[in-house]
């Protein structure tokens, strides 16, 4: 039952010592979360005398007509007076045992607040999938697909409908009367006769509710005539929750005795030179036998056969180990700062690409697993993982894990369930990893800190891995290191104002400061926050005094002049030309995937677009002589490119833009002997592939890497010594103010992939605009004086890191209804003081999968601390039909 009276924000689970015991009466009703859109506060429920049941465990309850997932918070000697006694349900089970230590539930409760997320939404993002699970209200027929039942005299039946409400009532004389009849369907409506028919075609006659409904209009009117006649029955399927997988194991228990047959004689004698012990369906396999011949010996208690858990893992490839590698000046001063760290710390590791950051990572760690202690390090793209992976487990073996969306969801439960152990252990995962749950955290790491793949645009909770990570640490009272050669300006200002000065001296946080640097929800966030050190820690140079490549800018519009109409300008051909003849490899860079960026008609000018939303189509090839393919980068709409124009039927329609396919396509055609990879989303999305490629190109068997973004994001292949930007102006043309910080990050980035081996690197970058400020620092690898002139412009228009930003995103299916909420909300917002509002504005892609999109950014000094809105009161601003976002501190703003 629901409490009306209690304020969520933030909650607190009780001790654990209060649990319920079998036998007393002390505790027995509990106060739950409950995983359920739209609902709000706390419910009671009884506690089963079989159950002991502590704060913090996840549980498994009765809600209206389904069995929902829900958290444990309070125990209670009473329920609400409020409350009748026989209305409060009983608990239906125990998910996952006391989960939720103080200090996590703390970090939950930061990340709801700050980021205007109701509690239980970020429980579910930091709990794998299948834990908080849902029941589902299912119809079959009665009987089977035979009679529908007549055998059960169908009237007596009562049941309940698909919304838990009570059906039944018009007696057994109406249900014999049907099923007596020559032709029972006969008597049916004709919706509850669609509903018999779709019944009858599954082999199973079993549908959900929610199928029924897609099906059949008006369904709930033919199932409850159906379950009137007792031609149905209505149930509740429980909820799939993702379980430990378990396997069959053989077990030898006895000596070899005179009662065998040769062929059990050989089964054991394999069995006990594998060690008394197999996998059943590995000895079945090895032996060439059939389980019976098992069930025999297990008979006479030669062997036991029992089932054991199977850890659901990612498999790697066999690694040799590896030893810790001797470290320059810079690494060791840096190393040994983070090991005299004790308690919390925020580190800036400044180091340019190729200058052993992942090496200093690794000597930090190696010291904590020995003490029993574990660490985080997050990285912000899957494709990245398995290569950090590699060197991690290299160094620490089976110690390391790996926690990320692309894993099944049963890895992702394991390897959650084996972080509860509290062995030590390193976990290395993309951003939602940082609620992994390591109770002896001692050490959290962020690679390539910059990048914005760490920010959730959607769906809620908008939350960014680094602000996170940030008060983990600080609950966690462990050091958090920050690494990148492109640091965020956010960070780099932080650093700044506390005196660092690329000293290296830590200096003290002060409360206002903290909440300018980091941004907050007001006065909530300053709660959220002690004094804290911050240290900036410097890594100038590469391994082994290495070079940094040197950049070539080149000028197409030159190379147009000088009739050069190729996508590659002649020193790129010229450095591929190179690389056949002197067997190296290289990368090439592309900003877009796909072949091209549009497909447009030369007679008339019109642009094939999406239906569903406000792009163009991208062309696809997809391989020789196949349909050629128009897809949406947005909501994956395809159709097949048309012969004629669908506007005036010219057939001249032709190819504009470069995306990976159509690069890849221009190099077979130009270069035929080179070897090629292309790596970026279309080509990784199988599990695994990332790691593929990358072998196959680490490997030798390819002499050019083509990619997009994937590309920049921390890659090592030391055996790279060419990287070529083919468009740089795809990244620096962006209506966004956070393009020029990201251009310079992407290009500074994946030049650093070159020369990082023996052999020196070479950098090739094409534009058309070789005066931007972007360029001429990517060309000097100058990070200081880009973020000097980007600080200077960002702190005129009161912009990140100086001024604090919350973006709403509406949308809706209607466009005037989503178009006049915006202008509601926008006009209600401006009543507050000391806060800008920009817009509403429609988003720069209006629709998106049907969906029209509008936009209210709302900026403000955050030194102000004004008082921010009431976003429940601007919520309630939202037809049903509206959906509203609150994205606070927006990384994307487009």
């Amino acid at each position: 039952m629901y409490i009306n009276d209690v304020k969520l924000s933030p909650l607190l689970v009780a001790q654990a010592s209060e649990s319920y015991q079998s036998g007393t009466t002390v505790n027995r009703w509990v106060e739950v979360l409950v995983d359920c859109p739209g609902s709000t506060g706390l419910f009671t429920y009884r506690l089963p005398a079989q159950l002991e049941i502590k704060p913090g465990d996840i549980l498994s309850v009765p809600f209206g007509a389904q069995q929902l997932g829900a958290i444990a918070i309070r125990l209670l000697a009473q329920p609400n007076v409020d409350l009748p006694p026989e209305k409060i349900r009983e608990v239906e089970d125990i998910v996952s045992v006391g989960f939720f230590p103080s200090a996590y539930w703390e970090l939950l409760n930061r990340v709801a607040a700050y980021y205007y997320t109701p509690l239980i939404q970020v429980i579910r993002v930091a709990l794998p999938p299948g834990l908080l699970g849902r029941s589902q209200r299912r119809i079959r027929l009665v009987g089977g697909r035979e009679a529908g039942g007549r055998e059960q005299g169908a009237g007596s039946r009562r049941t309940r409908g698909p919304h838990g409400v009570g059906i039944g009532g018009e007696g057994a004389g109406g249900g014999s009367y049907l099923l007596a009849s020559p032709d029972p369907l006969a008597f049916l409506t004709p919706t509850a006769r669609q509903v018999w028919e779709l019944l009858q075609a599954q082999p199973a006659g079993d549908y959900s509710f929610v199928y029924i409904q897609q099906k059949v209009k008006s369904a709930y009117r033919g199932i409850r005539e159906l379950l009137r006649f007792g031609l149905v029955e209505s149930y509740l399927e429980p909820p799939r929750l993702t379980r430990p997988k378990l396997q069959k194991a053989v077990t030898l228990t006895g000596t070899i005795d005179h009662d065998l047959t040769t062929r059990q004689r050989e089964i054991l004698e394999v069995l006990r030179r594998h060690g008394g012990e197999l996998w059943q369906n590995e000895l079945l396999q090895i032996c060439n036998a059939s389980s019976s011949i098992l069930k025999t010996l297990a008979q006479k208690s030669y062997i036991v056969i029992e089932e054991r858990e199977v850890l659901r893992t990612e498999q790697g490839p066999a690694l040799a180990g590896d030893v810790a590698k001797s470290l320059t000046v810079a690494q060791a001063s840096a190393l040994e700062t983070i090991q005299t760290l004790d308690g919390f710390a925020e580190v800036l590791l400044h180091g340019v690409t190729g200058s052993g950051k992942t090496e200093v990572y690794l000597q930090a760690i190696a010291p904590l697993l020995n003490q029993g202690k574990s660490a985080l390090v997050l990285v912000p793209e899957i494709g990245l993982t398995p290569q950090l992976t590699d060197r991690f487990r290299a160094r620490f073996g089976n110690k390391v894990s790996v926690y990320h969306s692309a894993l099944s969801d049963g890895e992702r439960y394991d390897s959650w369930r084996q972080m509860l152990t509290g062995e030590p252990q390193v976990v290395i995962g993309t951003r939602s990893a940082v609620f992994a749950p390591l109770p002896n955290l001692s050490l959290i790491i962020l690679d390539e800190e910059h990048d914005s793949s760490f920010k959730q645009d959607s769906p809620i909770p908008t939350y960014h891995a680094r602000t996170v990570a940030h008060w983990r640490a600080e609950l966690e009272n462990c050091p958090l290191v920050l690494g990148s050669a492109t640091p965020s300006l956010e960070t780099w200002v932080s650093v700044r104002r506390q005196g660092a000065g690329g000293l290296g001296a830590p200096t003290e946080w002060g409360l206002g400061e903290r909440g300018l640097l980091a941004g907050g929800a007001g006065e909530e966030f300053l709660a959220f926050n002690s004094s804290a050190s911050t240290l900036y820690l410097s890594l100038p140079e590469r391994i082994n005094f290495r070079p940094l490549p040197p950049v070539e800018i080149v000028d197409m519009r030159q190379e147009l002049q000088q009739g050069n109409r190729s996508i590659f300008s002649r020193s790129l051909q010229e450095a591929l030309q190179q690389l056949q003849e002197r067997k190296q490899q290289g990368i090439l860079f592309i900003h877009r995937r796909g072949h091209s960026t549009f497909v447009s008609c030369r007679s008339c000018g019109y642009v094939l677009e999406c239906p569903y939303c406000d792009v163009s189509l991208a062309y696809h090839h997809t391989e020789e002589k196949a349909p050629e393919l128009l897809r949406c980068h947005y909501c994956n709409y395809a159709r097949s490119h048309p012969k004629f124009c669908p506007d005036c039927s010219s057939p001249y329609l032709k190819f504009f833009g470069s995306g990976t396919q159509r690069v890849t396509q221009e190099l077979a055609r130009q270069f035929p002997e080179l070897r090629l990879i292309r790596f970026d989303s279309d080509t990784t999305r199988n599990k695994g592939s990332h790691r593929t490629l990358l072998t196959q190109f680490a490997n030798g068997e390819a002499d050019l890497l083509v990619g997009t973004q994937m590309l920049t994001k921390g890659l090592d292949l030391p055996q790279v010594t060419l990287v070529g930007v083919v468009a740089a102006d795809g990244l620096l043309n962006l209506s966004d103010y956070r393009a020029s910080e990201r251009a310079f990050q992407t290009l500074t980035q994946v030049a650093g992939r070159a020369g990082r081996g023996n052999d020196p690197g070479r950098v090739i970058v094409q534009t058309y605009t070789t005066e931007h400020q972007v360029i001429a620092a990517v060309r000097s690898h100058d990070y200081h004086s880009f973020s000097q002139a980007e600080l200077q412009q960002r702190q005129a228009l009161n912009y990140p890191p100086y001024g604090r930003l919350i973006l709403l995103r509406l949308s809706s299916l209607d466009p005037i209804q989503v178009q006049n909420t915006a202008q509601i909300i926008a006009t209600t917002l401006n009543t507050e003081e000391e806060i800008e509002i920009l817009g509403p504005a429609p988003a720069s892609i209006l629709r998106v999968a049907n969906r029209y999109r509008w936009q209210i950014l709302i900026k403000f000094a955050p030194d102000a601390l004004p008082q921010l809105p009431d976003w429940e009161e601007v919520r309630s601003l939202c037809p049903q039909s509206v959906s509203l976002t609150i994205d606070v501190d927006p990384i994307n703003i487009m």
